[in-house]
């Protein structure tokens, strides 16, 4: 699936991942390849990203790198499901 995380400054991340994890106001949720439309706000936690992950120099300090992929702290955003496509709008 295709995922693009975007914050107020700039386009964080774009690309195809393996799954997106992210916190939501009733509790983090996983998403795969083919998950059903989804719409959702986000709380203050981490969106998680798995997958062969590369990321662009002038953004790679604002995630952290584990053996399972990275993490992204986010304060709150809105998040899109749709198509294979999830669009992060985080703050």
């Amino acid at each position: 699936m295709y995922l693009e995380i975007v914050s107020p400054e700039a386009t964080l991340f774009s690309g195809e991942v393996n799954s997106v994890t992210v916190p939501g106001v009733t509790g983090e949720f996983e998403m795969l390849s083919n998950h059903a439309p989804v719409v959702s706000i986000l709380k203050e936690g981490h969106v998680k990203v798995a997958g062969n992950i590369t990321l662009e120099e002038e953004v790679a300090d604002k995630f952290t790198k584990s053996d399972k992929g990275v993490w992204l702290p986010i304060k709150s955003g809105t998040i899109e499901m749709k198509d294979n496509r999830v669009i992060v709008l985080a703050d």
